[in-house]
Parts: structure tokens; C-alpha cells; sequence
């Protein structure tokens, strides 16, 4: 069991767990001696007798008890005596009975006798003084209660806390080493449900299994053991009810745990409705799709409804079950007890129940106690959906957690300085779906210092192309080596951090602009951040219209910022990394003409003497190309400077055309 995973992680912080068991130790012991107050309240103080008066009574009952049953014990002797052998067998029988109760009542005199004492040194020898003293017994020992209950609840929240959090970093470290394929096949709506509403079941969960699940069976663990040495065999009789309430709350929690898995589902499903449409709320409107989108959430709102409701139905059966159960606990006891008392007798169907027959007292405090059990068994019934809730989000949870990505470090990584020699593809396939290949056979070579353009179609696998190289991904066949090595022999820190990646999309996080720069390399200087901004023609719109210069937030995802402010920051970004290896996917399709001109005097600089791979669909920067690769449906037509393909290419020449046709239109 998952959740099971989640409390070894909390039971490493042994001094917090220890704590708060023995604070809900103090707690039980302090429930079962409030409830012992009944005891001297109903035989002493209303009964208008002191302590010493009391025990003196007790004393005087039980010896004369005692005498009676030892002269009878001596009867059965002399009859024994004079009797038959069937006789005997009768006489026999009835005598270790009586010499049972003969011993019952010896043993309670001797417990009299040795407390008596005690009773006329410490106790007050007046009835009112007596219900005083218990009652600021009381008192003091329900505020010895609830202090520590206050301390158990905080160090059982600590507990859970501190196990979530541990869980919150590991789900996110291990989520970062998943390879790209596993976000976009889930989505990140789904990863965000697991992170908050899943996270948040768990620690409900530990809360209740380290506090109600802890401190209510204590407690009534502990009116049960004070119920058992009153008598014993009474409680048993009463846990007759116990074993198809147990079997019924089984089944309650298994159709908790399935009800809540599907809930959480529902949940996450909410979750992607909330990302798409928040994140393209501009589409919406412009569409006016609003009335769609409403009837999406509706619909995705009403399946989450239906599971909550199917998880309170069950729900409200746990309450119920729980109350009948003490109900008929408590009334077996107050059946079989009650006609005990009123015929003096010891035994029920020819069954004993008692050593010696029990007193009003007694039977009350016992009656006490079990309505006791009866509170902790209420507020445990309340804590059933919570655990396997928690149980259903940490199935969902490790579910993900335990995913092995399919890229991954080599077990014995090869030596890699920085890049050098060249770059190769040596017949490289690949599929995102099985038997539907997107890359197929291809081959390519390039130098080191060398800029490569790669142009195509849309759907022509060209970014595809670049996600191996940063090992995205690998390949289903063939191989990709760097100076040499294969990728997939060399750490993925090694590798990356040789590389600079300017997407089309651009990407910036919700922090300033110096911080967004300076991602490339977190150890740059503040000089060294500018020099990259002043390169990448960032510099001037940073220091002259944005208000705070480089400490100006930049929104969620950039969006205080235009297009061409975005790629430019990026640009620098990928500057301030200085690699060896620089990828610019389409880095111009979402800029200005201005804004590309820049870009475009910083590449001509910056691809100097480092290779760079130039995804793009634009003519104008295939200037910056040495080398220009052509591809279609995944395949690698031709390679070659653009006057050669020009000449031997017609699919190349086709491509041309188009790009000028549209360059010329929109001009």
C-alpha cells in the first residue's frame, strides 16, 4: 500500500513521533481516570458516607461474606464425607465454587484492608469534603488532558507536515527527471492536481493516523481495561456486536478508497479545463467561445459532483454503523449486568461472569465506561473517508513518482570536455507512437564552428531534430555522437550544460529581467549579465523604457513584454551560457522586423566559433547558414549550401519560392 510509503516517511522523524505518541498516551490515561470519578461520587457521596465510612463497610460486608462462605465451605466437607459417589461429583462441583467465590472475597478484604491506611491519612472524612476533593480531581486532571491534547495535535500536524513536505520535494525531483514525453502525455493539469489537491488528502491523512487513528483507540483502550478489571467476562458478552461491524466497515472503506481515486481523476480533469482556458483566454473571447468552454466545465463540474456525492453517501453510512455499535454494546451490557445485579448472582447461562457478584457502583462505572469507548469510536468512524482519501492520492502520487524516465544518466558515464570536433547523426529513427515513425534514417554531419540551417515543412520533424541532440529524447535506432561519444554516454549535466536553446516559444519565468538573463549561468556577475543584454540588443529598452531596468518583473510567462523583448531576453540568456553548441528553433517566427534585424546582427557575432544549429522557416537568416539541410516527412532530402540546392534541389527551390511569395505579399 502507497500511503503505507508515506508513513515510513514520517516515522523518520522518531523524536516527534515518540512525542506524540506519548502525549496521547497521557490523554487516554487522563480520559479513563475522568471517567473513574463516577465511582467514589456514586458509592461514597451519595450514599452520604465519608471514605473511612465507606471502607469500613466494605471491610464489614466482605468478612462476614467471607465467614458465611467458609462455614458453608465446612458444611460441604462434612457432607462430603457422608456422601455417595454421585453425590460427591455434585457436592465436589458446588464446593469449588464456593471455595472460587470464598477466595474472590478473601482477595478483595486483603485489597480493603491494605488501602484503609491510606483512606484515613489522605482522604477528608466527610462526604462533602470527599466530593470536593474528586471533583477538583476533576478538574485538574481534564486540564492535564487537555494540555497535552493540545501538544499531541501540534506534533501530529508537525508529523504530517514535515512527511508531505519531504513527499512535496521528492514528487518534484523525481518529476524533473522525467523526460519531456511524460509531461505532454499527462499533461501538466493532471501533475498540478497531484501536487496540491492529492498532497493535500495525504496530509489529512497522516493527521489522522497519527492523531484520531493514535489517540482515540488509546483512549478507549483505556476504558476498556478498566472495564476489564471490573468484569472481564461481562466485556467480552458485550463484544459479541463487534465482528460484522468490523466486516461492514471494510466494505465502507473499499468503496471510500475506489470513490475517492475516481473523485481525484475528476478533480484533475477539472484542473486541465482550468489551465486550457485561463491560458488561452484571448482565443476564447476573440471566438466567442465562452458559452462552449462553460458548458466544458459544466459538464466536467457535474462528473466531480457525482463522485463527491457517491464518496458522502458512504460517507454518512460510517456514523451510523459506529452508533449502532456502542448502542448495542451498551445495551448488552446494561441487559446482562442489570439482572447480575438485581438476582445477585455470578453467573448468566450457566456462564460466569464474576468472581464475587457485582454492586451498583461497579456496574455503573462499567456502564461509564463503555459510553466512553463509545465518544473515540464516533470520532474514529469520522476519520474512514479521510484515509483512504489519503490512500487514493498517494496510489495517484507513487503512481508517478515510481516512473522511471526513459531518458537517463549512463551507469558509467564517458569523460567529456567541451565540445570540439564535430557533430554526427548515423542512421537515426524515431517514434513518439510505436510503428508511426517520425525521424527515419537519417544521417548528418557537422563540424564544430559550423552553422547548419534546417528548413521544411511544417510537420517535417525539424524540431524533432534538436530534441535528440539536448537528449529529449533518444533515438529508436541509430546513434548521435558529439566529438565522437555517443549522447547517450555522456551525463545529461555534461551535456546540457554545453548547450543554448533559443525555442520559438520563447519562455520566461515570473521573476526580473536580470534573473531571467542570468539563468543561463547563475554564477554570472552583474557586469557579465549586462554584457549578454547589451550583445543580444536588450540593453537600451531595459535601461530606457522599462520602469525598474533590469529589476522590472516580467509577468507570468513574459507577458509584460513584447515579442521581440521576450526573444531578445532569451537571446541573452543563451549568451550568458557561452556554449559550445547553440539551437535556435524558429527563434524569429514571433518577432518584428526590427527585432529580427537585431537578432540577426547578434547571431552573425555570436555563431562564431561555436556550431549552431538554425531551425527556421525565414530566408533572410539563411545567410548566417554554411550549410543548409532540407527535410520532408521526417527524411533528410538533401545538404548543401544554398546556391547548390538551389540548383539540384526542386523541393528546396519550391520552398524558396514560397518563402519570397509570402515575404513579398506581406510587404
Amino acid at each position: 500500500m502507497n500511503f503505507l510509503r508515506v508513513v515510513r516517511m514520517a516515522l523518520r522523524y522518531k523524536y516527534t513521533f515518540i512525542a506524540a505518541i506519548c502525549s496521547a498516551l497521557i490523554v487516554a490515561v487522563f480520559w479513563g481516570a475522568n471517567i473513574g470519578a463516577l465511582y467514589p461520587i456514586v458509592e461514597m457521596v451519595f450514599q452520604n458516607q465519608s471514605a473511612q465510612q465507606w471502607l469500613e463497610e466494605k471491610i464489614r460486608v466482605t468478612e462476614s461474606s467471607l465467614a458465611v462462605k467458609r462455614a458453608e465451605l465446612e458444611h460441604f466437607r462434612e457432607r462430603l464425607a457422608h456422601a455417595d459417589e454421585q453425590e460427591q461429583r455434585k457436592l465436589h462441583w458446588e464446593s469449588a465454587e464456593l471455595e472460587a467465590r470464598a477466595a474472590a472475597e478473601a482477595k478483595a478484604l486483603a485489597g480493603y484492608r491494605f488501602i484503609k491506611p491510606y483512606v484515613e491519612r489522605y482522604l477528608p472524612d466527610s462526604p462533602f469534603r470527599m466530593l470536593v476533593v474528586v471533583t477538583l480531581l476533576l478538574l485538574l486532571g481534564t486540564v492535564i488532558k487537555d494540555v497535552f491534547l493540545v501538544a499531541n495535535n501540534v506534533l501530529v500536524a508537525r508529523l504530517a507536515q514535515l512527511a508531505t513536505f519531504d513527499l512535496r520535494k521528492l514528487f518534484y525531483r523525481r518529476t524533473l527527471r522525467l523526460d519531456l514525453a511524460a509531461f505532454g502525455e499527462e499533461g501538466t493539469a493532471d501533475l498540478m492536481s497531484r501536487f496540491t489537491n492529492d498532497m493535500q488528502q495525504v496530509a489529512g491523512g497522516l493527521e489522522s493516523l497519527f492523531g484520531k487513528l493514535v489517540r482515540e483507540p488509546l483512549k478507549m483502550f483505556a476504558c476498556l481495561g478498566m472495564a476489564a478489571f471490573i468484569c472481564w467476562r461481562l466485556l467480552l458478552l458485550t463484544m459479541l456486536v463487534a465482528p460484522p461491524a468490523v466486516y461492514l466497515v471494510r466494505w465502507l472503506a473499499r468503496m471510500l478508497k475506489k470513490a475517492n481515486r475516481r473523485a481525484m481523476e475528476e478533480m484533475a480533469s477539472i484542473y486541465a479545463t482550468l489551465e486550457e482556458t485561463f491560458r488561452a483566454i484571448k482565443i476564447v473571447k476573440a471566438f466567442t467561445n465562452e458559452p462552449r468552454v462553460r458548458r466544458r466545465f459544466h459538464q466536467d463540474n457535474k462528473r466531480y459532483y457525482r463522485r463527491a456525492m457517491r464518496i458522502a453517501a458512504y460517507d454518512s453510512l460510517t456514523h451510523p454503523l459506529t452508533e449502532v455499535l456502542g448502542i448495542a454494546t451498551i445495551s448488552l451490557a446494561m441487559l446482562a449486568g442489570s439482572w447480575l445485579i438485581l438476582s445477585q448472582q455470578t453467573h448468566l447461562f450457566g456462564v460466569r461472569m464474576s468472581a464475587r457478584p457485582l454492586d451498583r457502583g461497579a456496574l455503573l462505572l462499567f456502564f461509564a465506561l463503555l459510553a466512553g469507548v463509545a465518544d473515540p469510536l464516533r470520532k474514529m468512524s469520522d476519520i474512514f473517508s479521510r484515509l483512504q482519501a489519503a490512500g487514493a492520492a498517494a496510489d495517484r502520487i507513487f503512481a508517478r513518482l515510481d516512473r522511471q524516465p526513459r531518458v537517463r544518466d549512463p551507469l558509467q558515464p564517458a569523460p567529456f570536455h567541451r565540445h570540439h570536433l564535430d557533430l554526427r547523426f548515423e542512421n537515426v529513427s524515431f517514434s513518439y507512437v510505436p510503428g508511426k515513425p517520425v525521424l527515419e534514417r537519417v544521417n548528418l554531419h557537422v563540424n564544430f564552428g559550423e552553422t547548419l540551417a534546417i528548413v521544411g515543412p511544417n510537420g517535417s520533424a525539424k524540431s524533432t531534430l534538436t530534441d535528440l541532440i539536448l537528449r529529449f529524447a533518444d533515438p529508436d535506432e541509430g546513434d548521435i555522437k558529439l566529438d565522437g561519444i555517443s549522447l547517450k554516454d555522456i551525463r545529461l549535466n555534461d551535456l546540457r550544460s554545453q548547450i543554448g536553446l533559443v525555442a520559438q516559444e520563447t519562455v520566461l519565468f515570473e521573476d526580473s529581467i536580470f534573473n531571467n538573463i542570468r539563468y543561463g549561468n547563475p554564477q554570472a556577475a552583474r557586469e557579465e549579465v549586462i554584457e549578454a543584454a547589451k550583445q543580444a540588443h536588450a540593453h537600451r529598452f531595459i535601461e530606457q523604457e522599462l520602469p525598474q531596468g533590469y529589476q522590472t518583473p516580467v509577468g507570468a510567462l513574459g507577458n509584460r513584454l513584447s515579442g521581440g523583448q521576450r526573444q531578445r531576453i532569451a537571446l541573452a540568456r543563451a549568451i550568458l551560457r557561452n556554449p559550445a553548441l547553440l539551437i535556435l528553433d524558429e527563434a524569429t517566427s514571433q518577432v518584428d522586423l526590427e527585432s529580427e534585424q537585431a537578432i540577426q546582427e547578434v547571431l552573425e557575432k555570436f555563431t562564431r566559433n561555436r556550431t549552431t544549429i538554425l531551425v527556421t522557416h525565414k530566408p533572410t537568416l539563411l545567410s548566417l547558414a554554411d550549410r543548409i539541410a532540407v527535410m520532408q516527412q521526417g527524411r533528410i532530402l538533401d545538404v548543401g549550401r544554398h546556391e547548390e540546392l538551389l540548383a539540384r534541389c526542386a523541393f528546396y527551390r519550391r520552398l524558396h519560392q514560397i518563402h519570397y511569395e509570402d515575404l513579398r505579399q506581406s510587404a
